[in-house]
């Protein structure tokens, strides 16, 4: 698996709670607040990138892309998954989406 760092942080923050997975769920949590990084799937439809990012903007979220849908999906141990938002800041850290400016 390609990223291997990043999936075994995205596998760690699922195992303590710290992301939420699933389209209504990562919606949800991006217009709600508490989103410290938002992961998309490199392959995810244009349509979805569209308005994941729209959201994120919205929430001054970081964005990052990496994985397929099925990678983002096996790293948390579900099935394939556009998108994941982590809700923690040191997990943001770990996946590499939170720089200090």
């Amino acid at each position: 698996m390609a990223n291997s760092k990043e999936a075994f942080a995205l596998g760690l923050a699922q195992k303590a709670g710290k992301l939420q997975s699933g389209d209504f769920a990562v919606k949800t949590a991006l217009k709600s607040g508490g989103v410290e990084l938002l992961v998309i799937a490199a392959d995810a439809a244009p349509n979805t990138k569209k308005e994941l990012y729209f959201l994120a903007e919205q929430g001054e979220v970081s964005v990052k892309e990496i994985l397929n849908r099925a990678e983002l999906g096996h790293a948390i141990g579900k099935a394939p998954r556009a998108a994941v938002a982590i809700m923690d800041p040191n997990f943001a850290k770990m996946i590499g989406g939170i720089t200090t400016t």
